[in-house]
């Protein structure tokens, strides 16, 4: 009969751990099977670059739209990009980045967009919402266009503190995207700690096609899903109610909580790749 020594049965308890709990989402390598994936950087003025991560399916050499993903607080990306995948940022765990492989297909690529590279570690508020900004990130999506001709529409996605961007860059040019989608977005700007800039804003500055994608169950204080009710009610902007997810965990402004679309994440990416694809949102409530 054999005999375990402890060590051999810790090794056994270990295996069996690692075959009951799947590979996290955060995995560099489940984030990108079946992708392409390359830092962009465009010289600014002076010393400044602005610095992107290019995403691509695997199976499509022309996809014709780019999804420009903003992500949120500190909004500092500082991709790594190694052997055609990205393996790491200060902002893995962000809702649009760790979900980027359900949005982009053979139609669809992604725009991962860093913070201009003097910004230190916060992309303030008020440069995501000056005109600089919109100025500085259309250069990086003119290269992008340039390596790949056949994109012919983009179109703005922000989540959280990224929706600063996408609300102010279709102000500032509003014939260069086909529609901005806010996902999580900052919904009380009068908050404590919040973003005054979004303060009283007008949706209705620019014709570009909006849509907002919310949880019902959000719990961050900024981002309260009474508040994107109030907003698409008043500027008449479809609203995407998402309900559902588990294995939420941490603060509640964070990306692993409802505020984050956590458990939710394919099915939030799917349908905004529908509205993407399409121009209209088929699906109004995602459970």
């Amino acid at each position: 009969m054999m005999k375990f020594t402890p060590y051999f049965i810790k090794l056994l308890f270990l295996a069996i751990v690692l075959q009951t709990y799947p590979v996290s989402a955060q995995d560099g390598a489940t984030q990108t099977v079946g992708l392409n994936e390359e830092i962009v950087s465009v010289d600014l003025n002076g010393d400044r670059k602005q610095v992107g991560v290019y995403t691509t399916s695997s199976s499509s050499k022309n996809p014709t739209r780019l999804a420009v993903l903003l992500p949120g607080y500190p909004s500092v990306v500082r991709p790594v990009v190694e052997n055609g995948v990205m393996t790491n940022s200060r902002l893995s765990g962000n809702f649009l980045i760790r979900s980027r492989q359900f949005l982009v297909d053979e139609t669809i690529a992604s725009l991962i967009v860093d913070c201009q590279s003097d910004s230190g570690d916060l992309c303030s508020s008020t440069y995501q919402a000056s005109k600089q900004r919109q100025e500085d990130v259309d250069k990086l999506i003119a290269e992008v266009k340039r390596r790949t001709p056949s994109i012919s529409e983009v179109w703005l996605i922000g989540t959280s503190m990224g929706t600063i961007s996408s609300s102010y860059m279709p102000i500032h040019n509003p014939s260069g995207y086909a529609g901005a989608i806010h996902t999580a977005s900052i919904t009380e700007p009068y908050a404590r700690n919040s973003y005054r800039e979004l303060g009283g804003f007008d949706y209705k500055k620019t014709t570009v096609p909006q849509y907002f994608v919310h949880h019902a169950a959000d719990p961050c204080f900024l981002t309260t899903y009474a508040g994107a009710k109030s907003i698409t009610d008043k500027y008449k902007v479809p609203l995407i109610t998402v309900t559902g997810g588990g294995d939420f965990k941490g603060d509640a402004c964070k990306a692993f909580t409802e505020h984050g679309f956590r458990g939710k994440e394919k099915d939030v990416m799917r349908n905004i790749g529908v509205i993407i694809k399409t121009g209209r949102a088929d699906q109004l409530v995602i459970n």
